[in-house]
């Protein structure tokens, strides 16, 4: 029975929203469960899928929290330094 776990930050896949949608959700449990039983033969219904959407205060990368790295990052372009 494979269990898969999926992450994503709570933001949203346009500015105007703050979380990924139910109908996002349902399209990502249907894709990763028909990987699954296309590429290792695994049946629908013994596949898990759960999905967490983590607060962008609650990570990070480049030593920095999430938005802080991103303004970084936004500060190098419009310096032309990145």
């Amino acid at each position: 029975m494979p269990i898969v776990n999926i992450q994503v930050t709570r933001e949203g896949s346009t500015p105007e929203r703050d979380s990924v949608t139910a109908e996002e959700k349902a399209a990502l449990i249907k894709g990763v469960s028909e990987l699954l039983r296309d590429v290792l033969n695994k049946p629908l219904e013994s596949t898990f899928v759960v999905i967490e959407e983590v607060d962008t205060d609650n990570w990070g990368w480049g030593g920095l929290p999430a938005l802080e790295y991103r303004r970084k990052l936004a500060a190098m372009k419009e310096t032309g330094e990145g």
